[in-house]
């Protein structure tokens, strides 16, 4: 980072803009003498399935865990397949494979990074040899713009698959007027600390539109514990700490206001860059968790953006069905994953956060020259 004035992230000036508010809640917290599975959480958990206008939200330690969740809660695990995207942080198929379930990755749209529909429509229609049934669809909402959900939604329903929503980098982006995260049979967040919505630690929850399956979430998340001690089903150990959901709530009253901001400072990287600039997909509403091009020679341009105090990010250098820990062993689509490599070889990230000021932002702007 040195010599960087403009970072592509930065979760401490997010800390520091709310200091005496998250400092208050902190405090509050601490007092309460009560640190795991408190007011705090439940009082979190009620705002965020209100502010997002549907289903019942269940705190859990991270994002990953999160997805893990939703997958057994909704009885997913060995003897299922669950199709998602390569191009994504490894947690999602991470995730899968926590459960025994078996990933497919199919290929995402070469403009907007998100699950290609019709691939999916290919593979539901016509699964790989060898792989058991296709149960679960797990599109990625990716850079903060929601995938093409209702051709997914409706591909789900067609061949009985469930649908869960991966809303790591999509809190408050909508598709249609209606948020990411209420689409599907559940939705997982995560509240990493550079997200829209970020914590000062890990976090994360599963949105569940029935609050059978809610329940049965928050059972797993406690060992299996629907009575104290007594463990009716085999279950994990995954929280949302008191401190955590304390920040979260201040954090919660600022989110619109930072996506705003966001998309402000968005347009203003539009207009330099003109048809380089990302797509938006007609119909959404993009929050911008990151503002992501395709840059020809990206070494050389990241290195001439260093060179004037300017940071920038890969999200995500190389796909997971690439990586070594996955190579040659995970089970992909007809495309081979053509686009999300071709997008892996390209993509770079900006810098995009609520904080970043005019001087910055300017400051990056005059930097858009290759």
């Amino acid at each position: 980072m040195s010599g960087i004035t403009v970072p592509q992230a930065s979760p401490g000036a997010a800390y520091r803009a709310l200091k005496p508010e998250i400092d208050a809640a902190v405090a509050r917290a601490l007092e309460s003498g009560w640190y795991i599975l408190g007011q705090e959480g439940r009082a979190f958990e009620a705002e965020f399935a209100a502010w997002l206008g549907a289903g019942t939200a269940v705190g859990c330690g991270n994002g990953t865990d999160a997805i893990a969740l939703a997958l057994r809660g909704l009885g997913i695990g060995p003897g299922s397949t669950v199709v998602t995207v390569s191009h994504t942080a490894v947690a999602t198929v991470a995730a899968i494979e926590s459960t025994g379930a078996t990933p497919l990755l199919i290929d995402i749209e070469p403009h907007h990074y998100t699950m290609d529909p019709a691939e999916l429509g290919s593979v539901l229609a016509s699964p790989p040899p060898g792989l058991p049934p296709i149960r679960a669809v797990i599109p990625v909402h990716l850079y903060g713009q929601v995938a093409d959900v209702e051709v997914i939604g409706s591909l789900c329903r067609r061949y009985g698959a469930l649908l869960i929503e991966d809303c790591a980098q999509a809190h408050g982006a909508k598709r249609n007027n209606r948020m990411a995260g209420t689409f599907g049979d559940a939705a997982t967040f995560s509240f990493y600390p550079t997200k829209n919505l970020g914590a000062l630690g890990d976090g994360g929850a599963v949105v569940a539109r029935d609050p059978e399956l809610a329940g049965r979430i928050a059972a797993l998340r406690q060992y299996g514990w629907t009575r104290h001690y007594i463990s009716d089903v085999v279950g994990v150990n995954s929280r949302l700490d008191e401190l955590q959901a304390a920040i979260l709530r201040v954090k919660l009253t600022y989110l619109h206001a930072g996506n705003t901001r966001r998309r402000e400072i968005a347009r203003v990287y539009d207009g330099v860059l003109g048809s380089r600039a990302p797509l938006r997909r007609r119909g959404s509403e993009h929050v911008y968790h990151l503002y992501v091009v395709r840059v020809p020679e990206r070494d050389a341009v990241q290195a001439r953006l260093r060179e004037r105090g300017i940071g920038t990010g890969i999200h995500y250098p190389v796909p997971v069905h690439l990586q070594p820990a996955y190579e040659g062993r995970i089970a992909l689509g007809p495309s081979r994953c053509v686009e999300t490599e071709r997008a892996a070889a390209s993509v770079m990230s900006l810098p995009l956060y609520p904080e970043l000021t005019e001087a910055q932002v300017a400051q990056v702007c005059g930097a858009l020259d290759w």
